[in-house]
C-alpha cells in the first residue's frame, strides 16, 4: 500500500515541486498513460482526466508529514504547491528505484501548462478513438475552452515526444 504513496513523493521529489492540483493530476495521469507505474484509477471530470485516489494520496501524505502543502492566493482562485519534506525524503530511502526515463517525462510536463496538460490528458483519455473522433470529443468535452487546431496538433505532437520518452518506447 505505502508503495504507492511512495511513487507521488518520489513523483513531486523529481519535480522538485508540484504547483497546482489540476498540474499534478494531470501530469499523474499522463506519465501512467506513457505507462509508468502509477495505480490511481482516473474518470473524465470537469477538467479531464481526474483521480479521487490520488486526491486521498497526497492528503494522506501531507497529514504523514511526507509532503507539504502550500497555499498562495492569486487573486481569482489559489494555487496549491506540494513539496516533499525532510520526513518524506527520508521516506523515500524505501522506494524502489524511478524508473530511468520518468525524470525526463516529468521534467516536459512541469515545463506545460496546467490548460495545456489538461488537453493533452483529454486527449489521451480518449486515446482509444481515431484522432479525428478524439479531436470531436474534446470539442464537446472542453467546449468552453475553445482549443483552437494549432493547440490540438501541439498536444499531438506533445503526445509523440512523450511516447518516445515512454516506458516502452
Amino acid at each position: 500500500m505505502l508503495q504507492e504513496h511512495a511513487r507521488i513523493v518520489q513523483f513531486i521529489a523529481m519535480a522538485g515541486e508540484a504547483r497546482g492540483r489540476k498540474k499534478l493530476q494531470k501530469m499523474i495521469y499522463i506519465a501512467k498513460k506513457m505507462d509508468f507505474p502509477f495505480a490511481e484509477k482516473y474518470e473524465l471530470h470537469m477538467y479531464g482526466p481526474y483521480s479521487e485516489e490520488l486526491t486521498l494520496r497526497v492528503e494522506e501524505l501531507c497529514e504523514m508529514g511526507f509532503l507539504k502543502e502550500s497555499c498562495t492566493d492569486k487573486g481569482s482562485y489559489v494555487q496549491y504547491s506540494y513539496n516533499v519534506t525532510e520526513e518524506g525524503g527520508r521516506f523515500l530511502e524505501t522506494a524502489a528505484a524511478p524508473h530511468e526515463k520518468l525524470a525526463d517525462c516529468i521534467d516536459r510536463l512541469n515545463g506545460k501548462s496546467s490548460r495545456f496538460l489538461e488537453l493533452v490528458s483529454t486527449l489521451l483519455y480518449f486515446d482509444y478513438l481515431p484522432k479525428d473522433e478524439q479531436i470531436a470529443k474534446v470539442r464537446i468535452v472542453k467546449n468552453k475552452l475553445n482549443f483552437t487546431d494549432d493547440e490540438m496538433q501541439d498536444a499531438f505532437d506533445f503526445i509523440a515526444e512523450l511516447q518516445a520518452c515512454s516506458v516502452v518506447a
